[in-house]
């Protein structure tokens, strides 16, 4: 039996089926593992499309829309693979993409999720912002990439092509360890999409298990494929979900969420400046809904810091802010000096 399952979560997406999906059949080698459409109850002709054009691909149809977490991790729940590789719809797979994740995975046992470098699908020159070449946070729980730091994507020039350990791996593109991803709780269906994937890998991290994105396999990601960049709710998914995160994971998260009270207001003034009405509103919805939730997310937190055996790797201790809006750093290569980094 394969011991590595490609799960493709489906919603009303048969376009992006359409487009993509030939390139992931192309490049999956059946004799290492199987594609699988994970469908959550889609109303369009997706499933007839798989039935009609991809007879190779295995379907698992869920009874309603779980969103991305709860989708996986139903499904995931029902697969029985060994590794299980969390994969776009709209990601464009490559020649020899799967072999080096899978590898990584066989080759170290405490290697719990690996990425591969993840490039634009539009511009193939340019990092994709979901994911780029691995994932970091900084001192106040806010994400960025080697290859992407806020809203400035690098070109790719091979400068990061060395495999790394990184705080998160993307759920654009994220293999997985089916028996840990399980044990650990998988993700937060609470989250329903954005950064739920952060939130796992900052609870494999910190419990000892590493994550690690490997250069030499290559996808290409569309991104925004749920929600558009400038879509209100997708800015209130973001910051809620970064506090929630930051609530659960970090030992010192009262001090962190104070001082993101303040960030945050900054971040609702910029949007109040531009125009963004729609978004200033969904920063405070995104921080009352918060405020409703930590007591349901208490007992996350106290289980997280009690199974926490070290500071996770990649989460550094410097202002991503203070390093880029006042000192003007732009790239990743311009932060390694900054931290200690954290790579024990």
């Amino acid at each position: 039996m394969k011991k590595t399952a490609v799960v493709i979560l489906n919603y009303n997406g048969e376009k992006m089926l359409k487009q993509f999906l030939p390139s992931v059949v192309e490049y999956t080698p059946e004799n290492i593992a199987d594609v699988v459409v994970a469908d959550n109850a889609s109303t369009d002709r997706s499933l007839e499309i798989l039935k009609e054009q991809f007879p190779s691909v295995k379907t698992l149809v869920l009874d309603k829309n779980y969103g991305f977490a709860g989708g996986y991790n139903r499904a995931i729940a029902q697969l029985d693979y060994e590794y299980i590789l969390l994969l776009n719809s709209d990601v464009e797979a490559t020649e020899g993409y799967l072999e080096p994740l899978v590898k990584e995975l066989d080759k170290d046992s405490k290697v719990v999720s690996v990425q591969p470098k993840l490039l634009a699908q539009k511009d193939k020159s340019k990092f994709e912002y979901a994911g780029a070449a691995g994932g970091f946070l900084d001192k106040y729980g806010y994400p960025f990439c080697r290859g992407r730091i806020f809203e400035n994507v690098e070109t790719d020039n091979h400068q990061y092509d060395e495999e790394s350990d990184v705080l998160w791996t993307t759920g654009a593109a994220m293999l997985v360890r089916r028996k840990e991803y399980l044990d650990n709780g998988g993700l937060d269906d609470r989250f329903f999409a954005h950064q739920e994937e952060i939130d796992l890998c900052w609870r494999l991290s910190s419990r000892g298990y590493k994550l690690r994105c490997i250069p030499s396999s290559i996808l290409y990601h569309v991104g925004g494929g749920t929600l558009d960049a400038s879509n209100p709710r997708k800015t209130f998914l973001n910051f809620r979900n970064n506090l929630c995160m930051i609530y659960k994971n970090a030992v010192d998260a009262n001090k962190i969420l104070l001082i993101r009270f303040f960030l945050d207001y900054m971040a609702a003034t910029v949007y109040l400046l531009k125009g963004e009405t729609g978004n200033v509103k969904a920063v405070w919805k995104a921080r009352r809904e918060f405020s409703k939730m930590k007591t349901e997310l208490k007992k996350d937190r106290d289980e997280n810091l009690r199974k926490t055996v070290r500071k996770p790797t990649g989460l550094m201790d410097f202002s991503i802010i203070v390093q880029t809006k006042l000192r003007g750093k732009k790239t990743y290569r311009d932060l390694i000096n900054v931290s200690s980094m954290n790579f024990n």
